[in-house]
């Protein structure tokens, strides 16, 4: 039977699906990057070719009793599996196998143990020269050429259910138990060299060891998943917990969210049916490396593990503890198996992976091909169901509304008339004649001398010295040129300077408009303006009484703009030392998080609690010396604009080098809206988007010391260049 299913996550095709003569739930089963391997009709095994689905299977026989383990060996040349029944364990050379299949002769293994009871999982040791078979409470080290125990571990208070050796040393391996404790062993020395406390109320089914951060990943049958990382001395130092349900259903509310929005239903809608969510068992932990150039993002380099479960394969990335994917089985119609008993994932390609599996309740067995679509592909699915017929670009398609907030003005203040103090000259109680100077002779002014004849004489036929080329520097000319089309993104150090000495943290960074310049706001409260070659000292802006949360220069690099954990927001002329415009705490009721200019510096947009604040200003650095308190310049807020859950925003984001509609902001409930200040409301809301508040969302916008060849503005509605 063939079935073929797609979503937007991913196609399955179902290679094959056989039936069993009985149950076979919890078998191990297990996956190469060039072969599957199942238990058939009990005593059998079938081998199938994954890099040639053209060749037969390959059918082995040697157990007298079912099967009820197998494993592959770590190597390729030769390719070793190994098989386990209560009567016999049998080492196979799959090559030879297949060349005395091809011969017409019989395929036979060697058998390397004997009679060592129900044996529920098998594991090869990195040079294959060793197999971990876990029997009971106990776990027999065999060697793999010949019939030999080489070592029988015992400490577990309950049966095994699985182990591992540590990649980067083969004589170092771990175990789990149905005890609800993983332990961690010198095979050599036959001595536990650590012991976890017990992890859950619930057995822990499966362990995974990468060799990559040298991490430990266990696995119990209620779904959680602890992530350990290995120290030197093999003591294991617990990372994070991971409640894989609590993460689906997390998931499912995003999507739900997202559909109530699509049919206009409000996104705070619980709903009135209550959905029993049923165990969700880790039956395997694997591997998944994205190719290089292979068109995956970053966030999956090194970190992400696929998670079977029962109901389906959960993408996990246990960097951030997000979860990426899910291809759950029961969204696959045609598929024969829906719930799955055990299963085994391996990955021949950057986007195909191979899954044999077990039914849980129906005597069958399959082996799957998933295709997984690339990761722009995926976005260009989710906005396309997030908003379908709408227009949500960052680039602007129309002229504003005329009821826009973006169409306001400021109307600047008339000077006002100076006071009179009191009644005029010559009238009851005015100011009486009196002399205006104070001393008895007063210079003459001139009246009385004849006029000047001569005028100047202008000087003319002036040679003009000539210019001399100045010189410039050829490392801040190189920074200063046009960034190359055909280079990657920078990786090598240029320079490294301490921006105080008294090791004070910088919060914020950013590059003037023209690339010339570097802004940095300390935690001593001060505003550092930097070369963009990091050379020379910088200039010192002052004035806040708490650590800088943000900063900003303007589009016409004339201004810098600054907030505070103190409530207030300044904006300083480049180069003065007093800053024009001061707003204080009076004007927002917490602190300011985020503080930009926006919409080419028209507007101020600042982001405060859960709102984020659109001001009109006028600047004016003119100063009364008498009055040097007062300022000229003011401010005025034109629209707050809220979000809908009212969390408070932790980060903010819109383009300032173009006239954009579009604000992102980040909340402390974890999700992400979208502002359109065109309309004056959310647009767009993702709940939920990462596992923790972001810190720092940005947009791709113009830099204007990058080649006009090599810029490329992204629609958000098309995703494409």
């Amino acid at each position: 039977m063939d079935g073929r299913e797609a979503t937007e996550d991913g196609t399955i095709t179902e290679i094959y699906s056989i039936a069993c003569h009985k149950i076979s739930a919890h078998l191990q089963l297990d996956c190469c990057s060039s072969h599957s391997v199942l238990p058939w009709q009990g005593k059998h095994l079938m081998i199938h070719s994954i890099t040639d689905p053209s060749q037969k299977p390959l059918h082995l026989t040697g157990h007298h009793g079912d099967v009820s383990a197998v494993s592959f060996g770590k190597g390729r040349d030769p390719l070793m599996l190994c098989s386990a029944s209560e009567d016999y364990v049998i080492a196979w050379d799959v090559e030879r196998c297949y060349r005395k299949a091809r011969e017409g002769a019989i395929a036979s293994g060697t058998v390397i143990g004997t009679l060592i009871g129900k044996i529920v999982h098998l594991s090869f040791c990195p040079l294959d020269k060793r197999v971990s078979a876990c029997s009971g409470s106990n776990m027999y080290i065999l060697n793999s050429k010949k019939e030999e125990v080489l070592a029988v571990l015992k400490g577990h208070l309950g049966p095994l259910t699985a182990s591992v050796f540590f990649p980067w040393d083969p004589n170092v391996l771990v175990s789990t138990s149905e005890d609800r404790t993983f332990k961690v062993w010198d095979v050599t020395k036959e001595e536990i060299l650590y012991q976890s406390a017990v992890l859950s109320s619930c057995p822990l089914l499966c362990v995974y060891v990468t060799e990559e951060g040298r991490q430990l990943i266990t696995g119990s049958a209620d779904g959680q998943v602890w992530h350990h990382t290995v120290l030197d001395d093999y003591k294991c130092r617990l990372v994070m917990k991971l409640d894989l349900p609590n993460m689906e259903q997390t998931q499912r509310r995003i999507q739900e969210s997202q559909a109530q929005q699509i049919s206009g239903f409000g996104s705070n809608s619980t709903g009135d049916g209550v959905m029993v969510e049923m165990a969700k068992p880790v039956l395997g932990i694997f591997t998944f490396k994205p190719l290089p150039y292979s068109g995956h993002t970053k966030e999956r380099d090194g970190s992400c593990l696929w998670i079977g479960s029962s109901d389906g394969l959960y993408l996990v990335n246990l960097a951030s503890s997000e979860l990426l994917m899910a291809l759950r089985f029961k969204d696959y119609p045609d598929l024969s198996i829906t719930l799955a008993g055990s299963l085994s994932v391996t990955q021949k390609t950057d986007c195909d992976i191979h899954c044999a599996v077990t039914s849980m309740f129906q005597p069958r067995m399959a082996l799957w091909d998933i295709r997984l679509p690339g990761q722009l592909d995926r976005l260009c699915s989710q906005l396309e169901k997030a908003l379908p017929g709408q227009e949500l670009s960052v680039v602007p398609s129309s002229p504003p509304m005329p009821t826009s907030p973006l169409n306001a003005e400021l109307t600047r203040r008339d000077p006002k008339p100076p006071k009179k103090t009191g009644p005029g000259p010559g009238k009851p109680g005015g100011v009486k004649d009196q002399s205006v100077v104070f001393h008895a002779q007063v210079k003459s002014s001139g009246y009385a001398v004849g006029s000047q004849r001569k005028m100047f004489t202008p000087k003319t036929n002036i040679q003009k010295k000539a210019q001399r080329p100045t010189k410039k520097s050829k490392k801040i000319e190189g920074l200063l040129s046009e960034y190359p089309s055909g280079l990657a993104a920078p990786t090598v150090q240029h320079a490294l300077l301490s921006a105080s000495p008294t090791h004070t943290p910088v919060f914020c960074l950013q590059y003037s408009g023209d690339g010339k310049q570097i802004l940095c706001g300390l935690g001593d409260t001060s505003v550092l303006l930097y070369k963009s070659s990091l050379t020379g000292n910088p200039s010192v802006y002052t004035g806040h009484s708490k650590a800088l949360s943000s900063v900003c220069c303007s589009h016409s690099c004339g201004w810098i703009l600054s907030a505070s954990e103190d409530q207030s927001v300044r904006i300083w002329a480049a180069g003065s030392r007093e800053p024009t415009l001061t707003m204080g705490s009076d004007r927002f009721s917490a602190p300011v998080r985020s503080a930009q200019f926006y919409y080419l510096d028209k507007f101020l947009l600042l982001a405060s609690g859960s709102s984020v604040h659109l001001f009109l200003s006028h600047l004016d650095t003119s100063r009364d010396d008498l009055k040097r308190y007062e300022q000229k310049s003011f401010s005025r807020l034109v629209r707050r604009f809220s979000t809908k859950s009212g969390t408070d925003i932790t980060a903010m984001s819109a383009i300032n080098d173009f006239f954009s509609y579009i604000v992102l902001s980040c909340g402390a409930d974890r999700s992400i809206q979208v502002f359109d200040l065109n309309v004056g409301s959310v647009a767009m809301e993702i709940p939920e988007s990462h596992s923790r508040a972001a810190h720092h969302i940005t947009q791709n916008k113009v830099a204007m010391w990058v080649g006009s060849r090599t810029v490329k503005m992204v629609d958000s509605n098309s995703m494409k260049p």
